[in-house]
């Protein structure tokens, strides 16, 4: 149980009172009589004037536009995967130790647990053909990967651009099936050189057009192909960090901007 800290004014306050009334105990003086007192002339009504400041209004969420994630951010939430058991899975809640949220006017991702898969997706708007461009900077070790996703749903799963710090990265189709299992394709693997590793800047892009899937990497086409078997029609456009066996992973996202393609 916990008690509130009595306010020093109040103390103050009553210890007055204490020693007033205290003083009042001593002789009883004669009693005075009271001063006239004179009417107050009438007071003229005063005529309320209506101010034309606008009352405030709630942020609007945009469709296209970059986020700088240092104003109104209610519009991106997270959702975390456990990525320590054999089948990766949806959990409800946070576990080990990790902080994912806005700090300095940055989207911050501090994984200090093992298999801490966190996705931040844009829930104002679906999207079907749309580019997604993100600029992240590794503040911690090398050992994590940075994912960029799209049309993202509940229902049909979503694609994932999954690039590592170490220059290798792999394209994904996902799916959280109904036992909370989330079930990884791989579609695209490979390497690239562009990949700053170490505590660098990279600028990651992706474009989700039709069927054809495109990803991007410090501006360089990496790896264009088109998709088939899931042909995902529209959904959220999002970011994902992950940690594995070397910690703590500190990635932050100095922007996402939502374009079309």
């Amino acid at each position: 149980m916990s008690y509130r800290l009595t306010k020093p004014f109040l103390f103050l306050v009553g210890f007055i009172l204490i020693v007033s009334l205290a003083c009042g105990l001593g002789t009883p003086e004669e009693p005075v009589a009271p001063a006239p007192v004179e009417e107050a002339a009438p007071v003229e009504p005063v005529e309320q004037v209506p101010t034309n400041t606008p009352p405030p209004t709630e942020p609007v969420a945009q469709q296209f536009y970059t986020e700088t994630f240092d104003t109104n951010t209610d519009q991106w939430t997270y959702f975390l995967v456990n990525g320590t058991k054999s089948v990766p899975t949806f959990v409800e809640t946070d576990f080990g130790t990790m902080f994912v949220g806005t700090d300095d006017g940055r989207l911050a991702f501090n994984l200090e647990s093992e298999g801490q898969w966190a996705y931040v997706t844009y829930d104002a708007y679906e999207y079907d053909n749309v580019r997604l461009d993100v600029v992240v900077e590794n503040r911690g070790v090398n050992n994590n990967n940075v994912s960029l996703i799209c049309r993202y749903t509940p229902d049909e799963g979503w694609y994932e651009f999954n690039i590592a710090n170490n220059g290798l990265y792999w394209i994904y189709h996902a799916i959280i099936r109904s036992d909370g299992a989330v079930i990884y394709t791989q579609l695209k693997d490979g390497g690239s050189n562009k990949i700053k590793a170490g505590k660098e800047t990279n600028k990651y892009s992706i474009i989700c057009n039709d069927r054809t899937l495109s990803l991007f990497i410090n501006d360089y086409e990496t790896n264009v192909f088109d998709e088939n078997n899931y042909a995902l029609r529209d959904g959220l456009v999002g970011v994902s960090v992950s940690s594995f066996n070397v910690l703590p992973v500190k990635v932050e996202v100095d922007s996402i901007t939502i374009s079309q393609p």
